[in-house]
């Protein structure tokens, strides 16, 4: 009987600590595979998010978005759109082909509004022109 009880908790340890596991180490997601849930141009993005930064969160947060506009800024790791959407890609990009002005569309994840910066931010992003 003693036998049968430790086996069963031990058996119970072993299923929380598996499951658990998993939980906390779940996959990454692949943003550049995920289908876009809204596609919206960086100035309608950025005035949503000035007009009601709550609604917006809610709409945005944590979701694959495109968004397209105008290049302001550019660096090896990211692209700023219009200067109100902060793109950060994972890898170094070839910046040889963009051009201060000319517009893109850019794929990734909201991560949230910089109100100090008047920023939203976008990570895993990749280009879809």
């Amino acid at each position: 009987m003693k036998k049968t009880k430790w086996l069963l908790i031990l058996s119970g340890i072993a299923l929380i600590a598996y499951f658990g596991y998993n939980y906390i180490y779940q996959d990454h997601r692949d943003i550049e595979k995920e289908t876009s849930k809204f596609t919206v141009t960086s100035k309608a993005l950025i005035e949503e998010f000035k007009t009601n930064p709550t609604l917006a969160e809610m709409k945005y947060l944590n979701k694959t978005i495109e968004v397209s506009g105008n290049i302001t800024e550019i660096t090896l790791k990211d692209i700023t759109l219009d200067a109100y959407v902060f793109s950060s890609f994972d890898t170094n990009m070839n910046t040889d082909a963009l051009k201060i002005n000319k517009t893109i569309k850019i794929k990734g994840r909201c991560i949230g509004y910089d109100d100090l910066l008047e920023q939203v931010k976008l990570d895993q992003c990749s280009i879809k022109n």
